[in-house]
């Protein structure tokens, strides 16, 4: 019986990976109750920039064999961390999760590109949260230095979007 259920929760955990890649998440975590002292705790995560595939870790009294997964999870994003435009001093990151909007409408020009000079308060972008539009302001006068989301994107809270020098 404990092979059965080492099976299904693989297949839990196969499933919650596909809806974490199918729906651009970047974590999912999850407690499944089989019984008074019996669950399977699950978070599956991923780093978008870093990897496409999730990274899979397993927290429960019968998956002990996924022990060495967080080591390897948590030895992955050292490289990355000089790298991360998120830590850049001219990130102008989103306020809130939703979908970005270059443009005013479809078909419009976009509000910037890179090279475009910007002051303190212009429109960068649109982020789209709950039906409601969110212009995203630039927060220095500065040049548009890099654009890091593309048109339709999904974005989280604290997702660098740009970056102006």
């Amino acid at each position: 019986m404990t092979e059965k259920s080492h099976e299904a929760d693989v297949a839990f955990i196969k499933a919650l990976a596909e809806l974490l890649r199918e729906n651009d998440l970047t974590e999912l975590q999850v407690k499944r109750d089989y019984g008074e002292d019996d669950s399977l705790n699950v978070r599956v995560s991923r780093q978008i920039a870093a990897a496409p595939a999730p990274v899979q870790t397993i927290a429960a009294a019968p998956a002990a064999a996924a022990a060495p997964a967080p080591a390897a999870a948590a030895a992955a994003p050292a490289p990355e961390a000089a790298e991360d435009p998120a830590s850049h001093p001219g990130a102008v990151t989103s306020p809130m999760v939703g979908t970005v909007y270059l443009q005013p409408e479809p078909g419009a020009p976009s509000f910037i590109k890179v090279g475009d000079s910007v002051k303190e308060g212009d429109t960068l972008l649109i982020v789209e949260a709950m039906k409601t539009m969110n212009h995203i302001p630039a927060p220095k006068s500065g040049t548009v230095k890099r654009i890091l989301v593309e048109d339709g994107a999904a974005v989280e809270f604290g997702s660098p979007l740009v970056i102006v020098e």
